[in-house]
């Protein structure tokens, strides 16, 4: 079954009970039970929820796994991942980074023991060089976060099963329309939902799905005992938006693509960061394990005071932290999702004071291009 058609029959599409045309929200903290000897499915809502369990299961077919889990936010979905590791691990992580899974890996997950190693994972070798005795994981993104560098997934899966590692990739970038890792040997996906996979700016999730049953087992055991779960309103809304979830992808690369090349041509614009660009490093490794470049991509003003201009002047794009909206986002990584990061470690990544995130919505691509072309002009 394609995606498009997937995204709207995973099997939860109606209710069971009435034939209603969507699983209603079970907003219930608590549920009866008539026989205390037989443990029902639903008890208390921390532990599980009907409304919860439909997108779980709707997660985990279109990402082509076994089990799906809904956390409260996509940090409380890589926390959840992460706690599964005894104190005394050791992880390899990309280097170009969600700033927010940099600064819990660093500054939460260090006091518990837990260690990282960040590397330039587009490099196999610059991987297998930082693996210790005690690494237990390889955590990537691909597209990476703000400056899109591509890795190689069956690469990286092939060195991970050699050692014995545990492969968790984040893809909200790509969402499973365009990008389905399980697929590629990753064993562990990981979804702000609050992105794409919403798509509409009013829900905070994240989601995770796994292939093999003990890991799916502890990964339970951290969401129910630590209780980040998603609150049934929250699970409703975001399974309508997985329902349009193709087409909002399918139009937000298009634009993203010819925004992409308008930059990439533009004089006042040092450098442009976007898979779909022939020069873009990786693209062909890129191309060969998803379906199209995506919808967001990153270019460099050279300096803050360019950007502050920019900014200024611009009209269209919601300027916020975010993306993957059906309204355009225009973010600063230095100030927004990577504020978190020290300087020298985001000068290093390519994360500069004139670098600017852009993602691209459901507005008409002309329209943003001759915003952006005025703004640029100031």
């Amino acid at each position: 079954m394609k995606i498009e058609t997937l995204a709207l029959h995973t099997g939860v599409e109606t209710d069971p009970h009435t034939g209603a045309s969507s699983v209603p929200i079970y907003q219930a903290s608590t549920f009866h039970q008539t026989d205390w000897d037989t443990a029902p499915e639903f008890d208390y809502a921390r532990s599980g929820n009907p409304t919860r369990k439909a997108l779980e299961h709707s997660i985990a077919q279109l990402e082509g796994a076994k089990h799906g889990f809904a956390f409260a936010s996509g940090m409380a979905a890589i926390t959840g991942v992460l706690l599964t590791f005894s104190a005394g691990t050791h992880i390899v992580a990309c280097e170009d980074i969600y700033g927010g899974t940099y600064r819990a890996l660093t500054r939460v997950f260090a006091r518990l023991g837990i260690e990282t190693t960040f590397v330039d994972a587009t490099d196999p070798a610059s991987i297998a060089a930082a693996i210790r005795p005690n690494t237990k994981a390889l955590l990537l993104e691909t597209p990476s976060n703000p400056t899109l560098q591509i890795i190689d997934l069956k690469k990286a899966t092939e060195l991970a099963k050699s050692r014995q590692l545990l492969t968790i990739v984040d893809n909200t970038f790509m969402t499973p329309y365009l990008q389905r890792p399980h697929e590629l040997g990753i064993d562990v996906v990981i979804h702000s939902a609050t992105k794409f996979l919403g798509g509409h700016s009013d829900v905070v999730a994240g989601l995770v799905t796994v292939l093999n049953d003990d890991l799916a087992r502890d990964i339970y055991l951290i969401q129910n005992g630590f209780g980040g779960i998603l609150g049934p309103q929250d699970c409703w809304l975001l399974m309508r938006g997985i329902k349009t979830l193709p087409l909002r992808m399918k139009q937000s690369q298009e634009t993203a693509s010819l925004i992409a090349g308008y930059l990439a041509e533009h004089p006042s614009v040092k450098k442009v960061y976007y898979p779909g660009l022939p020069t873009h490093p990786g693209r062909e490794v890129h191309l060969g394990q998803a379906k199209g470049p995506g919808a967001v991509l990153s270019f460099d003003l050279e300096n803050g005071e360019r950007v502050r201009k920019f900014v200024e002047r611009l009209k269209l794009p919601l300027f916020a932290v975010s993306l993957g909206a059906v309204e355009s986002i225009l973010s600063y990584p230095v100030k927004m999702s990577h504020a978190s990061m020290p300087v020298e470690e985001r000068n290093k990544r390519g994360i500069t004071d004139g670098l600017l995130r852009l993602s691209a919505g459901l507005e008409d691509p002309e329209d943003l291009i001759a915003d952006i072309e005025q703004a640029l002009k100031g």
